[in-house]
């Protein structure tokens, strides 16, 4: 198998960093529960990897989105806005150097997304202790940030194979060998 990114890959990677970006500043809502932007990063992140088949792509999205949202100036937190969208890119591509072949489509899936939301949730969670919080709140917020998070995940994990078999529908995606079992 060819490890290395090309092209189309590399402009599908970019076009999807850059949509989520967009996609989450324009609905800027806030729901009053944390949690909702695991949808989209899920979402994005995983389709990615369905449409390369690349260990390294979901970090590639996340570190081009997290970029793209500093420069822009998408929400608050300067530097914590890289760390926003790459720690759970980084997490689960890390995930699935262990679980690349063991399950279905459908299980790795949600279980890359559930990975990615516990590495979101702990993002918070250091930047709470830099913030002097207690560390019996932190983990109480850890542990609500690590549900709801990985509810919105597990959503957008789902919609993943959906996306996936309408790219390939209309021969937008290169033929890898990523099928469903």
């Amino acid at each position: 198998m060819n490890s290395r990114f090309n092209l189309h890959h590399s402009l599908f990677i970019g076009f999807c960093a850059t949509l989520l970006v967009v996609i989450k500043s324009m609905l800027r809502m806030k729901l009053g529960f944390s949690g909702h932007s695991m949808f989209l990063m899920s979402v994005f992140y995983l389709v990615c990897y369905g449409a390369t088949n690349k260990v390294g792509s979901m970090t590639l999205c996340g570190l081009l989105a997290g970029m793209l949202a500093m420069i822009l100036g998408v929400g608050k937190g300067g530097v914590f806005i890289l760390l926003k969208f790459t720690l759970p890119a980084i997490a689960m591509d890390i995930g699935l150097l262990f679980i690349a072949t063991l399950f279905s489509l459908r299980v790795r899936l949600i279980l890359l997304a559930s990975i990615g939301s516990v590495a979101w949730a702990l993002k918070s969670g250091v930047q709470d202790i830099l913030l002097g919080m207690d560390i019996n709140i932190v983990l109480i917020q850890f542990g609500i940030n690590c549900l709801s998070g990985g509810a919105f995940a597990v959503l957008g994990a789902l919609l993943v194979p959906l996306i996936l078999k309408r790219l390939d529908a209309h021969d937008l995606l290169i033929k890898n060998g990523m099928r469903d079992k």
